[in-house]
């Protein structure tokens, strides 16, 4: 081939594989091993001490990992990419490479129920800190930053609103302050929304929704887009100072534009532990083929159900960015052209006690606690996925009372609009 680039769709299906040297096998094989045995001694010792590159212990590093997290940073356009457990270790990871203790960062107020939970308490136990900002306000990122503020966190399309988020505005605030901007990308996938291209530094996904897409498999990703000089910034130790773990290495100066991938691998999965199996990163992969023709038809069918909802007389309001109408439409525009994506949400005029009964009378739609599944989902935020949050906090994420949110999968939009009608009338 040429020096060209490849298109998403082929990036998607052949970025970091091929064929298995050792039986031609041409799918990804599952390495369902613990370990990996060594050349020699030396060998060994250039492992353990960076200085090839190798596996070891799948905890840190597995060769169906290795292609899952190739093809995830060739389609964000990253320069690598580190494979974990969960979308929740994914976070994690990050701050644990960017956060020390008594360090804060910046995150918007409309973001996925267990992020919020995660950053209000669990961070507290390390001693980091969340100010929290508007999302449609970015100058409320820029007044919350603090001489302790380490990064700026928000979703490329929030959770659950289906909110697009300007980040261009965001990443002029990350880089005038010289702070990384961290962007999950979940809802959109690389599909709908590059966000390196408008000044994200690092992305993270939870694959467990669309990149996987069939509802089978729970994992985390970590992409570092190499934009971010961590060299000589004594503000992020784990990339810019000697490591003792690693004879003094200084692993920015050593692995250049993918040291913080490289920090998160050797200094957070490799001592906290939370590491994808190779049969779930398989799982992923595999869904990820069929990305681009899953989150198109996610898009189309999310927008005719949406607009269908939007003149229902059983619903007050339809928060979808595809729409002609929503207040996020000019910014889906802009960043979101080939759709906006298969979550919105939509409000009750009977409230809290519709919304509850509205999810016990679907049969098509599955109830449950999550996204990004071919099937359609619903679930009543106020009721499951933000119930540990204050009145005004849900209120704040786009969880309130009135709220349902709907994940539109694969099926025939006429079905789901039928199912929808039919238990509203019920």
């Amino acid at each position: 081939m040429s020096d060209r680039l490849p298109g998403f769709n082929t990036l998607a299906i052949h970025a970091g594989a091929a064929p298995d040297a050792a039986t031609g096998a041409r799918a990804t094989p599952i390495y369902q091993t613990t370990s990996f045995v060594f050349d020699d001694v030396d060998h060994a010792a250039s492992l353990f001490g960076l200085q090839a590159f190798g596996n070891i212990y799948t905890r840190i590093t597995n060769p169906t990992n290795a292609v899952l997290e190739e093809r995830i940073a060739a389609l964000e356009g990253g320069t690598a990419a580190l494979a974990v457990a969960s979308g929740h270790a994914a976070e994690f990871l990050t701050m644990h490479a960017l956060m020390q203790p008594g360090d804060e960062f910046v995150a918007s107020n409309k973001l996925y129920g267990g992020s919020i939970n995660q950053f209000n308490h669990s961070y507290k136990n390390f001693g980091w800190s969340v100010a929290w900002a508007d999302n449609d306000d970015p100058a409320s990122f820029e007044a919350a930053i603090t001489p302790r503020t380490k990064a700026i966190f928000c979703e490329s399309i929030a959770n659950p609103g289906g909110v697009i988020t300007d980040l261009a505005a965001l990443s002029q605030i990350a880089k005038k302050h010289n702070i990384p901007l961290v962007v999950d990308n979940t809802m959109a996938t690389p599909y709908l929304i590059r966000p390196f291209e408008h000044g994200a530094d690092i992305v993270v996904h939870s694959a467990t929704k669309f990149l996987g897409g069939h509802g089978n498999s729970i994992g985390g990703l970590i992409v570092d887009g190499g934009s971010f000089q961590w060299a000589g910034d004594a503000r992020y130790p784990m990339m810019s100072q000697p490591r003792p773990e690693y004879s003094g290495m200084v692993l920015a100066e050593t692995f250049g534009n993918f040291g913080f991938a490289i920090a998160c691998r050797v200094l957070g999965l490799r001592d906290l532990g939370p590491a994808l199996s190779p049969f779930n990163a398989f799982l992923i992969l595999t869904g990820i083929e069929t990305l681009p023709l899953r989150m198109q038809r996610h898009s189309d069918n999310a927008l005719t159900v949406a607009t269908h909802l939007s003149r229902h007389e059983s619903v007050s309001w339809v928060s979808y960015p595809g729409l002609e109408t929503d207040r996020y439409h000019a910014l889906a525009k802009r960043y979101t052209p080939n759709g906006a994506g298969a979550v919105f949400t939509f409000g009750l005029k009977g409230g809290y006690e519709a919304g509850v009964k509205l999810v016990s009378n679907l049969q098509l739609f599955s109830h449950l606690a999550n996204i990004g599944d071919t099937r359609s989902l619903i679930i009543h935020p106020a009721s499951t996925t933000h119930r540990q949050l204050t009145d005004a906090q849900k209120t704040a994420a786009g969880a309130g009372p009135e709220v349902v949110r709907l994940s539109i999968g694969l099926e025939d939009p006429a079905d789901l609009i039928e199912d929808l009608d039919a238990a509203l009338a019920g």
